[in-house]
C-alpha cells in the first residue's frame, strides 16, 4: 500500500459511522476533505487508504482550520467488524515466563471471533468472577493478500492500533489441558480496540512502542514491543502462509507480563473497572467494565 512518506504519520477514527481523519486535537470528514474521493464508510476505505493518506499529509500542511475538537466520548470502533480477528498467545517471554508456559517455536494462534471486536466507548460485561486483562499492541490489515514475504509485511498493513484481549479465564481454561482460547477470550466485548488507526507510515513494520496497562489509575503492565519473540512481519509471513489475510483483519500481537491471573493473590476486573490502554504513538484506550 502506498504511504505518503516517513514522518506522515495518520489517524483515522470513526465517528458517526463516518471515516473520520484526527489532524492535531481536531476532526475532519474524510469523504468532504477528498472530495468524494475517500469513501466516508469505514468498510470501504481500505481500497482507497493511498488517497485518505494523501489527504491527511494535505491537512497536516494546511492546519485543520476551523475543524471540531476530538471528542473522545462519541469515538467509535476504529475498524468494522473484520472477516478474522487473530489472538497471538505467549509472544511476550516475561508473560509465558509468568503463565509458567514453554516459549513456543512458531507464533502460537487462536481465533478471537469477529463478534468480540468493540470500540473505545463500548462497555463490557463481566461473563464471571476471572475477568482479566492483557494489554496488546493490534495490526491492522490493509489489503486482502497472500503468501506475504516478512520482508514486504508493511506493504499490507494499513496501521495499528491499541487493544485488550480481555479473558474470561473460566472459560479459557475449562478445557483442562486443552485450553478453550478462542472461546475463553471471544465473549461479547472482549476485543476492544481504538481509539483510531494510525498508519503504518511512520511506526513502520517493527514498531518498538511502550506498552502499558492502568486499572482503575494503577499501572499492571509495561513494556515495549521490542519485547514481542515474533515481531509484525514475521507474523504477517506466518499466518499469510495458511490464511488468505483480508482488509481490515486484526492481529492482536500478544500481552507482556502482568496480568491479573498469574498475580498473587489473583486480580481480576469487577463492575466499575476502568482499563487504560496506552501505546506511545498512538494513544490511549479506555475500557469499562459493568455487571450483566
Amino acid at each position: 500500500m502506498a504511504g505518503v512518506g516517513k514522518g506522515a504519520s495518520v489517524k483515522v477514527a470513526v465517528m458517526k459511522g463516518r471515516t473520520t481523519l484526527v489532524v492535531g486535537d481536531r476532526v475532519i470528514d474524510a469523504e468532504r476533505a477528498s472530495g468524494g474521493s475517500v469513501p466516508a464508510d469505514p468498510a470501504a476505505v481500505f481500497a482507497a487508504w493511498p488517497k485518505l493518506l494523501s489527504v491527511a499529509a494535505r491537512l497536516e500542511q494546511q492546519g485543520p482550520g476551523d475543524a471540531l475538537a476530538v471528542d473522545y466520548g462519541v469515538l467509535e470502533r476504529p475498524v468494522p467488524v473484520p472477516v478474522q480477528a487473530f489472538g497471538i498467545g505467549l509472544n511476550y517471554a516475561d508473560h509465558a515466563g509468568e503463565s509458567a508456559m514453554t516459549l513456543p517455536d512458531h507464533p502460537l494462534v487462536f481465533p478471537k471471533f469477529s463478534s468480540s471486536i468493540a470500540g473505545p466507548n463500548e462497555p463490557v460485561a463481566t461473563r464471571s468472577g476471572a475477568l482479566d486483562w492483557e494489554a496488546e499492541l493490534v495490526v491492522v490489515i490493509g489489503t486482502d493478500c497472500y503468501e506475504v514475504a516478512a520482508g514486504d509485511a508493511l506493504s499490507v498493513i494499513a496501521g495499528y492500533t491499541a487493544g485488550q484481549d480481555l479473558s474470561d479465564r473460566v472459560v479459557q481454561f475449562e478445557g483442562g489441558a486443552n485450553p478453550q482460547f478462542g472461546l475463553g477470550k471471544s465473549a461479547p466485548g472482549f476485543g476492544p480496540i481504538g481509539p483510531w488507526v494510525v498508519s503504518a507510515d511512520e511506526l513502520g513494520a517493527t514498531p518498538q512502542l511502550d506498552i502499558r496497562c492502568d486499572v482503575d489509575g494503577v499501572t499492571k503492565q509495561s513494556s515495549n514491543t521490542s519485547h514481542l519473540i515474533f515481531g509484525v512481519p514475521a507474523l504477517v509471513a506466518y499466518l499469510s502462509s495458511r490464511v488468505r489475510l483480508c482488509a481490515g483483519d486484526l492481529i492482536f500481537t500478544g500481552t507482556p507480563a502482568g496480568v491479573g491471573w498469574s498475580r498473587e493473590p489473583k486480580e481480576l476486573l469487577h463492575p466499575g473497572s476502568r482499563i487504560d490502554t496506552t501505546i506511545g504513538g498512538i494513544g490511549t484506550l479506555t475500557t469499562r467494565v459493568v455487571g450483566r
